[in-house]
This record gives structure tokens, C-alpha cells and sequence, in this order.
């Protein structure tokens, strides 16, 4: 079939996410990819800095994963996984529980990063009343957080921006004042005690009744790849500790090393009572999420009967064929040559928003591990300014998969990504940003 004849097929009949199909441009038929190059039905190549929303660790069509949900699907494609288990379930949530920090042991599967955050969520309200504190209701979050598209998500991720025509379905959730930071930013320290100064009202007032608090630990993605201190986080965990209110780390955009380390928490020096994983999990090729909670929280669920079991599921969860890829993907990412990788697009990134310093048009440089991002000074804030189509057309038009957050340009690229496609990337930015 030509490309134009799927076009036309695509328009008659799908809809496309975070878009407005009355506007848009047409969408862009991608033939095959490999490594960080996707090769579009015209034959142009483009180079994926963003790991396609963020899921893509090692590469397009990594051989090792290919092989592992190859090999996988001929021996067990799916089963239910109530009254069941596998293999490859079992190894996987061995080696999630070994790789995060100590204490998180107990893993409960599911399809994508917004039921990870709502298995999570669930999990700390039906926890506090199987403790018999039921009136610990409240959840707390920070302005600016995303956490998925979900009823319960959305709620928690109201702070956004993204929901208005759903907010009167949205529980209520406080939200805190963020302190993001940049290179630089001399109100750091500032904006951080005036955020746990807010915690702290809260749990005064509310502590015994609040379920727990959620956020992105170190970098709010979806919100504008807005960035917090390692410091402020340590001194965050202390209170919720201190008050006994769970803490959860939406670690769906963060995790398997887009900060540095394995794990956002790992670099921050914390370890929530809940953590939930997802996008990068099986390296990009299939959905699975894993939702990770201390013993204690666990056992709150056992009893006798079955009211007080943790009565939540999906069709796929654990899916044999996802958990094989993420079993792959784990391999590759705990080789000395993927820590050598990251570190050296890190190295980059830190040098090169260094170099930015006197740019006249892009403001608040920052970064993390693989993750790097700055603001375009002046005119239109939010998702939806109008800058952010203009530059997406600008950078595809150079061979760059670059998709700003309105006026937030940002890479964050798989791990294969070589020096050369960054820097191609880092010139892009000034020369268009410039014009």
C-alpha cells in the first residue's frame, strides 16, 4: 500500500493521541527504525531525541530484546495471572526488588505508567483502611506534576494544566508549590523552604488525615521537564517519615536511568514507601508497569477474607511476553557499557547547557542524567503556546525528533544516541532558536 493510501486510511479512521486532527499535519508513516534513527515511507531518516515519549532505552529494534520476546512468545504469550504465575514474572520482580533500594520487595503488575500510579494510589487509601485508620483520605501532590490519563492520575496530576474540561470528575488532591531550579538559579534554597514551609501547614493541620504524597522525584516531565534539588527531596521524605504519611514516587519517566542513576530515589537518597515504574521498562518494545510497595504496606492486605485483599487488575497484567523484554532490557542496562553510555550523554549535555550561559533566547538550562532542557525567553507560557508547533516543524525539518512542551525544548534521547547526533541536536536548538 502507498503511503499516501495509508494516509488516507489514517485519516479515515484513527485518532491520533494529544492532537487536534482539525489542524494538524498530516502524520508521519514510519517504515522501520534502528538504533536512534527512524526511517520515514519517503525515505528520510529521522533522528529520535526524545526515545519516542520517553520509552526507548537502548535503541530501536535492540537484537537482544527482539530475540528474548521471540523466543519468549513461542513457549507462553500470555496467561491470567490471578490463580497463575510464570517465569518470567517471577525473575523480573526479583530483579526489580534487587535493583531498587532496600525495603521495596513487593510488585504488583500492570500496563502502563497511569496504572502504575493508580494501583498506587489505591494501594495507599485501601492500606489506611485495612489499618483501621479510614479517615486517612487526602492525598498531597505539587503544581506542575503529571502522572497519567486516568481518572485517579489526573487528579493526582491536576496541577498540569491538562484537565479542564475533566475537573469536575477529579477528587481533590492539595498541591504544593514546586521549587523548580536551573543552573544557576540563585532562589534555590528560597523556593525550597517556602515548599516544605507549605508541607509542614499541611501536616499540622491534616498529617492524621492524609494518605501520602505523590510526585515526580527530581524532574516533572510532562509539566516542562521541571527539576528539583536532591536536597529538597531528602528534607520532603523526613516530614512525610516524621508525620507517618506515605510517600510515592512516580518514577514512570525517571526510572532505569534517565537521572544518572538507576533510579531517581538512588539519587535523591530516598526511599519511598511506594514507587511506580513503567515506560522505559521493557526497553520501549512492549506496555508493562510495575508498581513497587514496602513489606509492611503488603501485609496490611492479608487476611482471612477477601475484603481486605487488593481487589484491582488488568487482562495483560504480567505479561509473559512484556516481562521477557524487560528481563532483556535489565541485562543490557547493568553492563558497564550502558553506564559508560549514560554517563557520556550527561557529560554533553552538562557542557553543553553550560555553554549557554550567555544565550540571548534560551533561559533556565538544567539537566539530569540523559535529560537535558531550556526555556525559550519571552512571549507565550504552557502547553499549548504556538512556539511549540513552529519548532517541532523546524527540528523535522533538520532530521530531529524534538518535541517541545510549549516553549520547553528538551532531549532526552535512548542511550545509543552517539556525540554526533547530540551535537547535531545542540546546533539545531541555537541556530533555530536564534532565527
Amino acid at each position: 500500500m502507498t503511503p499516501d493510501a495509508l494516509l488516507a486510511l489514517d485519516r479515515r479512521h484513527i485518532w491520533h493521541p494529544f492532537t487536534q486532527a482539525q489542524t494538524a499535519p498530516p502524520p508521519l508513516p514510519v517504515t522501520n527504525a534502528r538504533g536512534a534513527v527512524l526511517t520515514l515511507a519517503d525515505g528520510r531518516e529521522v533522528i529520535d531525541l526524545i526515545s519516542s515519549w520517553w520509552v526507548t532505552l537502548h535503541g530501536h529494534a535492540e537484537p537482544a530484546i527482539s530475540r528474548a520476546i521471540a523466543e519468549q512468545a513461542a513457549k507462553l504469550e500470555q496467561v491470567i495471572f490471578a490463580d497463575f504465575t510464570h517465569e518470567p514474572a517471577i525473575r523480573l520482580a526479583a530483579r526489580l526488588t534487587g535493583l531498587l533500594p532496600e525495603g521495596l520487595t513487593r510488585v504488583f503488575y500492570s500496563d502502563d505508567g497511569s496504572t502504575a500510579v493508580e494501583v498506587a494510589l489505591k494501594i495507599a487509601w485501601q492500606s489506611w483502611r485495612n489499618r483501621g485508620q479510614p479517615q486517612r483520605t487526602h492525598f498531597l501532590a505539587f503544581e506542575g506534576g503529571y502522572h497519567g490519563d486516568t481518572l485517579g492520575a489526573m487528579s493526582a496530576g491536576q496541577g498540569s494544566g491538562f484537565y479542564q474540561p475533566f475537573r469536575e470528575l477529579l477528587y481533590p488532591v492539595t498541591l504544593l508549590p514546586f521549587p523548580e531550579t536551573w543552573i544557576g538559579d540563585p532562589e534555590a534554597e528560597t523556593k525550597e523552604t517556602a515548599s516544605l514551609a507549605a508541607l509542614d501547614r499541611w501536616l499540622e493541620e491534616h498529617g492524621a488525615e492524609t494518605a501520602a504524597l505523590i510526585l515526580e522525584p527530581l524532574v516533572q516531565g510532562a509539566g516542562g521537564m521541571r527539576m528539583c534539588r536532591p536536597e529538597f527531596l531528602r528534607a520532603l521524605a523526613q516530614r512525610l517519615n516524621s508525620a507517618g504519611t506515605l510517600l510515592i514516587f512516580d518514577e514512570v519517566m525517571t526510572g532505569f536511568g534517565r537521572t544518572g542513576t538507576l533510579f531517581a530515589c538512588q539519587r535523591a537518597g530516598v526511599t519511598p514507601d511506594i514507587i511506580c515504574l513503567s515506560k522505559g521498562l521493557t526497553g520501549g518494545f512492549l506496555p508493562l508497569s510495575a508498581t513497587v510497595c514496602r513489606e509492611g504496606i503488603y501485609e496490611t492486605f492479608l487476611a482471612g477474607s477477601f475484603d481486605r485483599a487488593f481487589a484491582h487488575g488488568h487482562s495483560f497484567t504480567a505479561n509473559p511476553l512484556g516481562c521477557a523484554a524487560a528481563l532483556a532490557s535489565m541485562d543490557l542496562l547493568n553492563t558497564p557499557e550502558c553506564a559508560a553510555r549514560r554517563a557520556a550523554i550527561e557529560a554533553h549535555h552538562q557542557a553543553w547547557l553550560t555553554s549557554l550561559s550567555g544565550h540571548p533566547r534560551l533561559t533556565r538550562p538544567r539537566g539530569f542524567g540523559t535529560i537535558a532542557a531550556v526555556d525559550l525567553a519571552g512571549g507565550e507560557t504552557g502547553y499549548t503556546a504556538t512556539v511549540a508547533p513552529l519548532l517541532k516543524r523546524a527540528f523535522l525539518e533538520r532530521g530531529l525528533l524534538i518535541r517541545p512542551l510549549g516553549p520547553v525544548i528538551y532531549l532526552l534521547p535512548p542511550y545509543c544516541v552517539s556525540p554526533e547526533q547530540l551535537t547535531l541536536a545542540y546546533r539545531a536548538i541555537e541556530d533555530i532558536t536564534a532565527a
